[in-house]
């Protein structure tokens, strides 16, 4: 009876999530785990001698149902949190890691794995296997793949150095899964309470009846709350006229999981820090950054650092110029003695700037992006002009939350291409941020269907109250649209290369090149109509919002570019505590950024969960490491302005320390190169065309993680990327 023991019998083998109890959860773990074991010893049994068929494509097949059970937890983990959800995601976290463990350490199937490889590489002059049928591309590719993924994981590690990575692994897994428990708890604790609607002026009714019904789900009728977003800063920033009230959601912002007490994060990201860099050393490499870079397109820190820094300098000096002008409005609009520049500051009088400059105030676009219109006429619409599909929503098949909605998506020809779920709003079970998920994969080998999902934050308004996005999350959901469009295009015939599956520093292209259409004429004129008098937004708005493309980039790169130098500084540490590279220019590529007194890893040995974090004992001076860290590492970049703090402070930065994005957040900007040179290829070749979809579509979107990013990208576009668009876009161009 238990529904993860067998495929889904809906469509597109969608979980069958109104069978699903909270009872089938560890009982559909622990089968899973014994029959992958058992697939695994079976596979070993084989005596014959290794082929592509007994070997890499038999691993391909192990371990479908704790693959069910995995992808439909870890979603609800994220999205619809709860007190079971956390209890036994921090009791799995490690059972789950020693079992991964045993599979890719086992030097038996390694054996096995790298025969295949070997006997490849011996006949590859003549493109035939070691069974004497040649591999094609994808198979090639994916022989590849496993060897080097069993050889990164450690299997060819000896026994004692094994047996340390296994301790190593468990313990990050549990100490990853506490860091966003921590997270989401505090996050809740912090949002601000608001007992006077006087202080939300500024806010619109939608935004208020949001804060309103959100006090109203906490027991605090008559009040308002304002949930905090996973970014420092906060989209109310730009509108609440009250100082006071900035102030405090600023405050609540960063002190975020750093306040001492149980859901302090602290002490997890300095042995986070050190367990990663001693399993790096453990694995032949100098820091967790070499070891992350070194398979991806960016290949080491260096490449990175090089780039961050190549970036920091200009971008800091735009925020600084940028601040001279909003000084002036802060000064004008607050004669007080303290009216310097605060941090929770700069959205707000930024917009006056804007309006000032531009004759627009993007609080004044809210009205024309009602949600459903946005969803219906602008990302979806888009999405059809270019590839031809189709959306139809599915309420007969149920989500796993009554507010998640199920779209069915159909190719022109009426061919089923999977499902999409959107879950558009907030709630305290959900943790922060915006993201896609995979629920299924598509690939040939396994007759799998792609189902993907899109979580965002957005307020919901009182019933009745129509959900107006701001212009930010406007962007969004075009983003992260694109990361959906990606999961139902590929098309694979291994379940490696699935969906979303590439290099950390490609996944982000797809998204941010979906972004385009948001103001693309045609687009926007589908979608952008005011809520209650149905009028399109004035050409006027849409002239001056592509006129103000480059306004207030030295804030919006230099918090970006801050975090991704954070990043690098926590991960760049090497074992012994040497510092890693941070950013300051292109020249300090790999230069120690941090003093000793403040590197992680000074101490310690090993993974003994007992230890204090980073081997430094427990006292406050040794918590204070953290920002006395981060402020190094930003004073090194030249980003350490207080009136733009970083996009995520160190307790904070799920991507990291709880995320997938742990020495590779800066897959953001180097995805954007890839990014704005394709959105100039869109330009010079007629935009929003069928003819540009399908080729989009089939040399990129369709491939997945089936081919080389970079041979994909080259083959779509014609040659490399060119970094010039995005300096452009950016406003660094010199």
């Amino acid at each position: 009876m238990n529904p993860f023991l067998a495929p889904s019998t809906l469509p597109y083998e969608l979980p069958p999530f109104a069978s699903i109890a909270d009872e089938h959860y560890r009982p559909a773990f622990e089968q899973g785990m014994a029959e992958h074991a058992a697939e695994i010893e079976a596979l070993l049994a084989v005596p014959d001698a290794a082929t592509f068929d007994n070997t890499i494509v038999a691993l391909e097949r192990t371990g479908q149902t704790l693959a069910r059970v995995s992808t439909v937890f870890f979603n609800r983990a994220s999205a619809d949190s709860s007190a079971f959800t956390e209890e036994l995601e921090e009791e799995l976290a490690p059972v789950l890691a020693a079992h991964a463990d045993a599979i890719r350490l086992d030097a038996r199937l390694y054996a096995r794995v790298r025969a295949v490889a070997e006997a490849e590489a011996a006949d590859a002059a003549e493109a035939e296997a070691a069974d004497g049928a040649a591999l094609d591309p994808e198979s090639r590719y994916l022989v590849e793949r496993y060897l080097s993924d069993f050889t990164r994981a450690g299997a060819g590690l000896s026994d004692d150095a094994k047996s340390t990575l296994r301790a190593c692994n468990q313990r990050l897994s549990t100490l990853t899964t506490r860091f966003e428990k921590n997270l989401l708890a505090d996050t809740n604790d912090l949002a601000v309470v608001v007992d006077d609607v006087r202080e939300l002026d500024g806010l619109d009714t939608g935004q208020i009846s949001a804060a309103a019904e959100a006090a109203r789900e906490r027991g605090l009728d008559g009040k308002f709350v304002i949930t905090l977003v996973l970014p420092t800063g906060h989209p109310y920033l730009a509108s609440l006229t009250d100082r006071g009230l900035r102030r405090r959601l600023m405050e609540a912002s960063r002190s975020r999981a750093s306040r001492g007490g149980e859901h302090d994060n602290r002490r997890l990201v300095l042995e986070i820090s050190r367990l990663r860099a001693q399993r790096a050393e453990l694995l032949g490499f100098p820091s967790h950054a070499a070891y992350v870079t070194s398979d991806e397109t960016a290949k080491t820190p260096a490449a990175v650092a090089s780039m961050l820094g190549m970036l920091a300098g200009p971008a800091a000096r735009n925020a600084r110029t940028e601040q001279q002008a909003l000084a002036a409005q802060a000064a004008a609009g607050h004669p007080e003695p303290d009216a310097e520049l605060e941090a929770g500051d700069w959205a707000f009088f930024a917009e006056k700037e804007r309006k000032a400059r531009y004759d627009i105030d993007t609080s004044e676009l809210r009205p024309y992006f009602e949600a459903e219109r946005v969803l219906q006429n602008g990302v979806f619409w888009a999405a059809t002009q270019l590839y031809g599909v189709t959306f139809t929503e599915r309420p007969d098949l149920v989500a796993y939350h009554p507010k998640a909605r199920v779209f069915e998506v159909r190719d022109e020809d009426g061919e089923g291409v999977g499902l999409y779920i959107l879950d558009l709003y907030t709630r305290d079970s959900k943790r922060g941020g915006a993201w896609m998920n995979s629920l299924s994969a598509q690939n040939e080998l396994l007759g799998q269907p792609a189902v993907v999902t899109n979580n965002l934050n957005v307020p919901k308004p009182a019933a009745g109250t129509p959900t107006l996005l701001t212009f930010s999350e406007v962007g969004t959901l075009f983003h992260e649209f694109g990361h959906a469009l990606h999961g139902l295009f590929a098309r694979v015939t291994y379940p490696t290369f699935a969906g979303t599956r590439v290099a950390r520093d490609f996944v982000e292209f797809p998204s941010q090149v979906n972004e385009m259409w948001m103001l693309w004429p045609e687009v926007l004129a589908n979608y952008a109509v005011h809520h209650q008098t149905g009028e399109p937004m004035p050409l006027a708005f849409a002239a001056r919002l592509q006129e103000s493309a480059t306004f207030n980039q030295g804030f919006e790169t230099s918090e970006y570019l801050a975090a991704a130098v954070l990043d690098q500084a926590w991960h760049g540490v090497g074992a012994g505590g040497a510092a890693g590279a941070v950013a300051g220019d292109a020249d300090a590529a790999g230069a120690a950024a941090a003093p000793a007194d403040v590197a992680v890893g000074s101490g310690g040995s090993g993974v003994d969960g007992e230890r204090d974090a980073a081997g430094v004992g427990g006292g406050e001076g040794d918590l204070d490491r953290v920002a006395a860290f981060e402020a190094a590492a930003l004073a090194a970049a030249g980003l350490d302005n207080p009136a733009v703090p970083t996009r995520y402070s160190s307790t904070y930065f799920a991507h990291i320390f709880s995320g997938g994005y742990s020495a590779a957040y800066y897959s953001y900007i180097w995805s954007e190169v890839l990014d704005a040179d394709t959105v100039e290829w869109f330009r010079e070749n007629g935009g929003l065309t069928r003819a540009n979809g399908s080729r989009f579509r089939a040399r990129l979107l369709g491939v997945g993680g089936s081919k080389d990013p970079l041979e994909a990208y080259a083959d779509f576009r014609g040659r490399a990327a060119d970094i010039a668009p995005l300096l452009a876009r950016r406003g660094l161009t010199p």
